[in-house]
């Protein structure tokens, strides 16, 4: 199926002019109403030039998720507060036969607990004050973040750079700039004024933002970087990063200014990790060529088909049923002690990764590397201290390959 090209009537400088909305996605992905409505609110936004609409488009609060808008001006209510979020992949010196999940379970669980050293100069090594937030750094933070231990479940192409191998164990990160993301949005909320009309380039607003924004980018980097050394060490384990792939930011392009809202920056070449849910197959994808079609973007991941409220509804009413979301097919398990959160973020609330990753092939964005099949996932454990251990060691997960 080819590009789906509309034009749309939006106001640039007073001019009536049409902003292209490209839709990357086939037909056999399922696109609610309220996403249609506000993907047509973002093109008639004051400077808006084009569209590109990925197949894990959902609606979001100042707007659609899974998106890349080309714009004159900036629109910092598209990004949001979580400046920076992004996925990253890394590869772990751990083999696969030597993993004994219920421990690694027990390990994982102090995640977050594991000591960080020497986060100032970390933090100055990468262009960063040392007071901007150290307190948050190595956190995962709620909602959709994670961080989990990966194998891979199916080759299907090389990657000379970063060989894939059935026999070793991965690590993928998503999470964001924290606290810094959230004072940075909070302080232009405060100070502007102009709300949908956007900021025109190099106005103090734009100027205040922007530096915000570079290091929100540069923080939520370190901030994955080092959520997954807490994981390694937790797993006595070395590790080496594959990609570093930012969603949801702003690049400045002699074009225009581009937003990427939940859409990963993709050049040709890029290697880019696609998330599923934690008891689905994430993807790594090659960007190819055809990426210059869609704003250079494609989908970070495999995006909500239910909101969170609705969730509640839905699953996990029953103890029996909270534990199975805790369960995949694979035998991984995700460790979250927030009953709301498990809920949420269950399998049953996203789309399906696969279709996803499908919809971009067949508009000849990306071509699949590898699938990767989930073990563990952590999102929130509840400790009274970093040497409390789960009591219960009585169930051992068969993680062997399919």
């Amino acid at each position: 199926m080819g590009i789906h090209d509309v034009s749309i009537s939006s106001p640039i400088a007073g001019v009536v002019a049409p902003a292209i909305l490209r839709h990357f996605y086939t037909d056999k992905t399922w696109v609610e109403g309220e996403t249609l409505r506000q993907l047509n609110d973002m093109a008639q936004l004051n400077g808006a030039i084009a569209i590109a609409a990925f197949p894990d488009l959902h609606p979001g609060k100042y707007g659609p998720t899974g998106m890349a808008l080309l714009a004159e001006r900036l629109h910092p209510l598209l990004i949001g507060n979580d400046i920076g979020c992004g996925m990253s992949l890394f590869a772990l010196d751990l083999p696969l036969r030597k993993l004994r999940l219920d421990k690694a379970e027990q390990k994982l669980r102090e995640l977050e607990y594991q000591t960080l050293s020497n986060i100032p100069d970390k933090m100055a090594e990468c262009g960063l004050a040392p007071d901007l937030f150290p307190e948050g750094m190595g956190t995962i933070g709620g909602g959709n973040h994670f961080c989990e231990l990966q194998a891979v479940d199916q080759i299907f192409a090389p990657s000379p750079e970063h060989p894939f191998d059935e026999q070793k164990l991965y690590l993928l990160v998503h999470s964001g700039s924290r606290g810094l993301g959230t004072t940075a949005f909070s302080a232009f909320l405060a100070s502007d004024k102009t709300g949908h009309e956007g900021l025109k380039p190099n106005s103090p607003t734009f100027i205040d933002w922007k530096k915000a924004h570079d290091q929100c980018v540069l923080w939520a980097s370190l901030n994955r970087k080092l959520i997954a050394e807490r994981a390694a060490k937790a797993l006595h384990a070395d590790l080496q990063l594959i990609a570093d792939v930012p969603h949801n930011l702003v690049r400045f392009t002699p074009e225009g200014i581009i937003h990427h809202k939940g859409a990963a920056v993709a050049h040709s070449g890029d290697l880019i990790p696609i998330a599923g849910s934690r008891a689905s197959l994430s993807y790594v994808v090659r960007a190819c060529d055809a990426v210059t079609q869609s704003l250079n973007a494609v989908s970070h991941g495999a995006g909500r088909k239910y909101d969170r409220a609705s969730m509640q509804a839905r699953v996990g009413k029953l103890r029996s049923q909270r534990e199975h979301l805790t369960r995949n097919a694979w035998g991984g398990r995700a460790i979250c002690d927030d009953r709301a959160l498990l809920v949420e973020e269950s399998a049953a609330a996203y789309k399906d990764s696969t279709q996803v990753v499908t919809d971009l092939q067949e508009h000849n964005l990306v071509a699949p590397i590898a699938a990767m099949r989930p073990l563990l996932t952590y999102k929130k454990a509840h400790m009274q201290n970093s040497t409390e251990k789960p009591k219960d060691k009585s169930r051992r997960a068969h993680y062997a390959k399919r």
